[in-house]
């Protein structure tokens, strides 16, 4: 990936979410790095049962983690206590991340 695709995932997310330059730039990073157990470093899932993050778009990862934090998926994973562990902004941050991310080739 290069840098000025990783840079510009991280503005478009921190501008979004109104926080300052000033906010620790791994951030974005250290919060999504908690994915990793199921959805693979930098969202490259392995397994055909977890779904890939790396190149989702931010809006449909947020819509998605909105939807586990409201209850409204029906609850067959861990994702619904893991949504409600952060803050809105926190999930824009992280889907942000990941929607800068390559995704695998197949």
């Amino acid at each position: 990936m290069r840098i000025s695709h990783l840079l510009a995932g991280w503005a478009i997310a921190l501008g979004a979410t109104g926080v300052h330059a000033q906010t620790d730039v791994n951030l974005a990073r250290n919060l999504a790095a908690t994915c990793a157990n199921c959805h693979g470093t930098n969202g490259q899932a392995v397994g055909k049962d977890v779904k890939p993050l790396a190149g989702v778009p931010a809006a449909n990862i947020v819509a998605l983690m909105a939807a586990y934090k409201a209850g409204a998926i029906p609850n067959t994973t861990i994702m619904h206590q893991i949504a409600k562990g952060y803050s809105d902004d926190q999930i824009k941050l992280i889907a942000g991340y990941f929607a800068a991310q390559k995704p695998a080739q197949k």
